[in-house]
């Protein structure tokens, strides 16, 4: 691939060659019809040749009216250049005529509507949330996975001593000692049994989680989380509490 200032050069080049052919032949077309009227008249010469006189006039007409439609162009273009600013600036209502104003905002109100109309749409991708809802854009097995270090960093605040966090522990298992701090349903579920199948499902289910399992997942997470707020909110005031009864009374 050529480098901009090459191809400019050689279109440069391109462009002086054409134009010194165009005189040459222009120069030669011209001294041959002139030649073949002095030829063809009756005294042979350039002396009263109205033939010959016509022939240069018309060619001298045209080098002229050339080379001023030449001159024209170049001064109107760069007429036309200088008035462009050389500073960036927003083009507005008033630099453009009233039509090409119109016909920039159909064209920008078309490219819109066609825009829109390409949105995919009642589109459903397995284990995404669905486009116009609350879960838009949501990976279910990603967000769900991501409130484990979220839960487990509560824990330890709640219980110290809270074992740490290895890889593919059971939540069950591991948020053990959680599981008297929460409430249990009327089946003695507590929202841990929840949590730990629908994690079980995110990490080791060959299809995608469902929006229905998603759910149950991130309201088991929720209820874990609020209770282990719970507990932190009490444990934040009876420190307090602790704290004003151990001042000195004076």
């Amino acid at each position: 691939m050529l480098s901009p200032r090459v191809l400019r050069t050689v279109s440069e080049t391109t462009y002086v060659f054409l134009v010194v052919i165009t005189i040459v032949a222009t120069g030669l077309s011209c001294a041959a019809i002139i030649s073949q009227a002095v030829r063809t008249s009756q005294t042979r010469s350039w002396f009263k040749n109205f033939n010959a006189l016509i022939v240069g006039a018309s060619y001298l007409v045209v080098f002229v009216v050339s080379f001023l439609l030449c001159v024209n162009r170049r001064v109107a273009v760069r007429l036309k250049l200088q008035r462009i600013s050389k500073t960036y600036r927003t083009i507005g209502r008033d630099d453009l005529p009233a039509s090409v104003h119109k016909h920039v905002v159909q064209e920008y109100i078309r490219s819109c509507l066609i825009s829109y109309e390409s949105l995919p749409k009642n589109v459903h991708h397995e284990g995404w949330g669905r486009p116009g809802t609350k879960y838009s854009g949501i990976a279910f097995r990603r967000a769900l996975l991501n409130t484990i270090p979220r839960i487990d960093q509560l824990a330890h605040v709640v219980i110290p001593l809270h074992p740490k966090l290895k890889p593919h522990a059971r939540m069950l298992h591991h948020f053990r000692f959680l599981n008297p701090l929460l409430l249990k349903d009327e089946d003695g579920m507590s929202p841990l049994h929840y949590y730990d199948s629908a994690i079980q499902l995110a990490r080791h289910s060959v299809r995608e989680l469902t929006e229905e399992e998603f759910e149950i997942g991130m309201n088991a997470a929720y209820q874990i989380e609020k209770s282990l707020n719970e507990c932190r909110l009490e444990m934040l005031e009876s420190d307090s509490m602790t704290d004003l009864n151990e001042q000195p009374q004076t």
